[in-house]
């Protein structure tokens, strides 16, 4: 295939290009490098632009004979997206439409969305299945809800094929070391609790200890970053026009904040700082996916489910890239 990856040089793009190239696709990367990096992706592959630039997605179309789009251009910081919801909105969904309506022009009809489980916002019920309602609490998980029912309504009146992933907590990074995660800033956690164990903060601060789960703390399901990428080229190859598929991908069960940061000193033999303070508006005790739909239809399986291995990976990573892709 001939694929086109919006923010493909992201932290979960570049992994997908890495392992789309690998699989002998043909692979082009549109990114604005805001938040992407040069250095994570081939230099002979990546095309710096930004979605507002309609102009050049007609011309790059139709030049590199993309047949294929993986969507993962998009702003994802949720504490932003309350301050700055206006940033969120025009990127995420008005610059999302705009490519949409490139590919209409041109045909391209397989398109292959980076969504959310922040879709879901707070539900009652555990594990969260595709038919959990979607009731999202912050402006990014709205705007990519929306996306998801434009798609819907693409597929349905032009017969597009589509695939909504919505990603529980993506972490780790390739196993050879050569790309990894880099974030300014950096909010996810398993870098955040390696970087405190380097110095390079004082401490990770715990928010909230009082929860109802066994340790007192929040439980999250982390995906490692190669496994969403398989699920993302499994989707490509078998989407058909007028397919709608949508999909979770985790890991299927939980580690707390607590057993995170145990994992993080077990693999780094470093000890952690850590502060406790009070909870966050909007945290939930515990979010984990049910990837059975995906499974039973792609045949997909996470490799890594234990935290330690997705750390490890991670460490690897960190260790030898410790200014991240300024290292280089």
């Amino acid at each position: 295939m001939h694929i086109l990856v919006t923010g493909g040089a992201g932290y979960i793009g570049s992994h997908a290009v890495r392992l789309f190239l690998e699989r002998g696709h043909e692979v082009w990367v549109y990114d604005n490098l805001v938040y992407g990096h040069r250095a994570a992706v081939p230099s002979e592959r990546l095309i710096v632009g930004d979605l507002s630039e309609t102009h050049r997605l007609d011309q790059i179309l139709v030049e590199k004979r993309i047949d294929a789009v993986v969507h993962f251009a998009a702003y994802t910081y949720v504490g932003e997206s309350v301050t700055n919801p206006a940033k969120y909105w025009h990127n995420n969904l008005v610059n999302t439409l705009s490519l949409m309506e490139c590919l209409r022009r041109h045909g391209v009809a397989r398109f292959v969305f980076s969504s959310t489980a922040a879709t879901f916002g707070i539900p009652e019920k555990m594990p969260i299945t595709e038919d959990t309602p979607q009731h999202p609490i912050n402006p990014y998980g709205a705007s990519k809800l929306a996306v998801e029912q434009a798609l819907a309504d693409y597929t349905h009146a032009y017969k597009w094929g589509f695939a909504a992933l919505r990603y529980f907590n993506a972490s780790g990074a390739y196993a050879g070391g050569t790309i990894g995660e880099d974030h300014t800033p950096e909010t996810h956690l398993i870098p955040l609790i390696i970087q405190a164990a380097q110095g390079k903060r004082p401490h990770i601060e715990i928010f909230g200890t009082d929860y109802s789960t066994p340790d007192g703390t929040c439980i999250r399901d982390y995906i490692h970053v190669d496994d969403l990428a398989e699920a993302h080229l499994l989707a490509l190859e078998k989407l058909q026009p007028g397919q709608q598929m949508h999909y979770n991908l985790g890991i299927g069960r939980g580690y707390s904040v607590r057993e995170v940061i145990s994992a993080v000193e077990a693999v780094t033999g470093k000890k952690v700082p850590v502060k406790e303070g009070p909870r966050r508006a909007g945290d939930p005790p515990v979010l984990v996916a049910s990837f059975e739909k995906i499974q039973r239809a792609l045949g997909w399986t996470p490799r890594y489910t234990d935290i330690t291995a997705i750390i490890e990976t991670a460490w690897n990573w960190h260790r030898t890239h410790p200014k991240g892709y300024r290292s280089k």
